[in-house]
């Protein structure tokens, strides 16, 4: 994955945890309100009176005090934009062209069927700044807003200023010149807007834009909950769909406190033999439509073998959410549980997204190496990321490698907990997690029949996976120890270590994106770079290859685990054609490590466009995170009762 900072703009990301701002925004949280109530009620609100071409708009529906239901927005008027949140109390999108563009929300308040309207006046006028997104959120909720500075403007200006709303206290960082802040939601009593204005002043002139969230009065989380954080609002992706009533009670609810009942909600494949595509949007939630739109042309133009159909079966449903980062499956609700961020193709639809960073981007933090990986295709970057700045879209393709290893790493978990002769043996009156607690992991029997053998890896797993916490005798294990651990085990990539569970999906991820896509799997073991922003060259390899599944001590292990997951799949003609692991050159940095594998599978142009971008990454810094440990999915540890 190549995470590079484009120099067109500067993405900030701002969110916070219950705190909040001073007016000199040098203090985290003082405890007092900040204007609550600077709005007119029972109206469209809306903010920046001089609103330019390709800045954010946002527009609320603010009834405070009266319980609003049935909204839906429409645009009248203007050149014809996309409203991603139509359903919502709030919308924003952000216009292309200057001129007018009018709104009309219809929504339901005391019984009575309401209508109001508002035109937005675009001008032609540059636009220096600009904070993206208006949205809505339960009390409780993760919230993430951001910032553009245009290239000609100094980011370490920036100030962050609330303007309404309850004082918030801001998560490691103050409001004065920082790029990554973020905030939950606090506990209110009614529907409030929390403003915040961003500016940067420069050579005497001033540059602002203001982004505000409606936060919504919730329910308390049951102490029993299954799900202890306050999710997002999510509603089923078909509403004719015969389990459109009990997808979210089953799936995503925080008043879930016990598993549902297969009668209630069956896996796919227990219900509909060998589902088609319609079958299986039937089970799917979704916190914006557009995610739901995306997973269905996804599975009718880049499943072409049926894989993913096949391993949805053994799923209870879909969970697509703004707010789902790391990826899941849970065997507690019998579902998979997917970040947005694997389907955008519009900047737009990337602007819904919550972009809180992973929970786990500092764990392991304290050792002395790391061990990088990524996916390679013709000694390439199989994926790349586009720069939230960039307001660039991608296609489908963009994203098609980075979202198959994770459907078929996530499905494995599915298939694992609910092989295919399990589905019809349970009674249907047997709740999902009780049903895969009383099945016979098969990734059990894999560590009894090809066992891993370094329980210090396993340790230094939990530190990098697990819980962040480090003995000082991991601390001081330096590159070379960890490959020598490493590399006399059967473990495919260091992930393999954090559960018998991982083990057993990460070798059926890596032997279907072999197969089906051609991409191989680097892993290496590096040291650990101190700064918190780094180049790529930074991380010098000690060890390392290229396709390690292809070890014959390794193959074993990925045939026992393929037979089991996707019965019908070829594993052995694949297994035989899986050329032998390329070591990487010690003492070379990871990305002079990129181009190893034979010259003759590139063509000069590939060659030349391979030392371009050496050229170009080594110069730029990169996110630290997507060079060492973080994934994009994660083990949720399952419920007790």
């Amino acid at each position: 994955m190549k995470q590079l900072l484009l120099p067109v703009l500067v993405t900030c990301l701002l969110s916070g945890c219950n705190g909040s701002s001073s007016s000199d925004n040098s203090n985290n949280g003082s405890g007092s309100a900040i204007n609550q109530d600077n709005y007119q009620k029972n109206a469209i609100v809306a903010f920046d009176d001089n609103i330019k071409v390709n800045q954010a708009v946002d527009l609320f529906l603010y009834y405070p005090d009266q319980a609003v239901s049935n909204v839906s927005w429409q645009q009248t008027g203007g050149e014809p934009i996309t409203l991603l949140s139509n359903t919502s109390k709030a919308v924003a999108f952000t216009p292309a062209t200057a001129g007018n563009y009018s709104f009309e929300v219809s929504f339901t308040q005391g019984g009575s069927a309401q209508t109001l309207s508002h035109t937005v006046t675009v001008s032609e006028a540059d636009n220096y700044i600009n904070a993206r997104l208006g949205h809505v959120v339960q009390e409780g909720n993760k919230v993430s807003l951001r910032a553009e500075v245009a290239a000609e403007l100094d980011s370490a200006n920036i100030r962050w200023q609330q303007k309404s709303g309850p004082a918030l206290t801001l998560t490691g960082s103050s409001l004065s010149g920082d790029l990554a802040i973020y905030f939950d939601s606090p506990a209110v009593s009614q529907d409030t807007l929390v403003e915040f204005e961003v500016s940067v002043t420069q050579n005497g002139t001033s540059y602002s834009d203001t982004v505000a969230v409606l936060i919504e009065d919730s329910p308390a989380i049951p102490n029993n909950a299954y799900f202890e954080e306050r999710l997002a609002n999510v509603f089923p992706y078909r509403a004719s769909s015969p389990y459109a009533a009990t997808l979210q009670d089953c799936l995503y609810s925080n008043e879930l406190s016990s598993s549902c009942t297969l009668a209630r909600l069956p896996l796919i494949g227990r219900a509909t033999p060998n589902p088609d595509i319609d079958n299986i949007m039937d089970r799917v939630l979704v916190s914006h439509a557009w995610m739901g739109d995306r997973f269905k042309e996804f599975l009718e133009n880049k499943d072409p073998h049926g894989d993913f159909r096949t391993l949805l079966q053994a799923t209870t449903g879909i969970v697509i959410s703004y707010d789902i980062r790391p990826s899941f499956y849970w065997a507690a609700t019998g579902a998979i549980y997917l970040d947005a961020d694997n389907f955008w193709l519009t900047a737009n639809e990337r602007d819904t997204i919550n972009a809180a960073p992973d929970y786990r981007s500092d764990f392991g933090k304290d050792l002395q190496f790391a061990m990088p990986w990524r996916y390679i295709k013709n000694n390439d970057y199989a994926s790349e990321s586009v720069d939230a700045g960039s307001r660039e879209s991608r296609s489908a393709q963009d994203g098609l490698y980075r979202l198959a290893a994770l459907m078929y790493h996530e499905l494995t978990h599915a298939n694992d907990f609910f092989p295919a002769g399990s589905w019809n043996s349970f009674d249907s009156n047997t709740r999902i997690l009780d049903a895969a607690l009383a099945t016979t992991n098969q990734s059990d029997q894999l560590a009894v029949a090809y066992p891993l053998q370094s329980d210090t890896m396993r340790a230094l797993a939990q530190v990098s996976f697990g819980d962040g916490n480090a003995t000082d005798t991991q601390k001081a294990y330096l590159p070379a120890d960890v490959s020598g651990f490493f590399s006399a085990d059967q473990a495919s990539d260091f992930y393999n270590y954090s559960s018998e569970r991982e083990d057993y999906a990460m070798l059926f991820e890596e032997l279907m994106m072999y197969s089906r896509y051609g991409i191989v799997r680097d892993v290496a073991v590096t040291n650990q770079p101190a700064s918190e922003v780094i180049f790529a060259d930074d991380y010098i390899v000690d060890w390392g290859q290229r396709g390690r599944i292809g070890d014959d001590d390794i193959k074993s292990r990925v045939n026992y685990v393929a037979r089991r997951v996707l019965p019908g799949f070829d594993a052995d003609s694949v297994l035989d054609d899986l050329p032998a692991p390329i070591a990487m050159t010690a003492g070379n940095n990871w990305i002079e490590n990129l181009g190893i594998s034979p010259a003759s599978s590139i063509t000069l142009e590939r060659k030349l466009t391979f030392a371009q971008t050496l050229e170009q990454i080594s110069h730029r810094q990169v996110i630290r995170r997507a060079y060492t440990r973080t994934l994009p999915y994660y083990e949720k540890p399952l419920p007790k009762h």
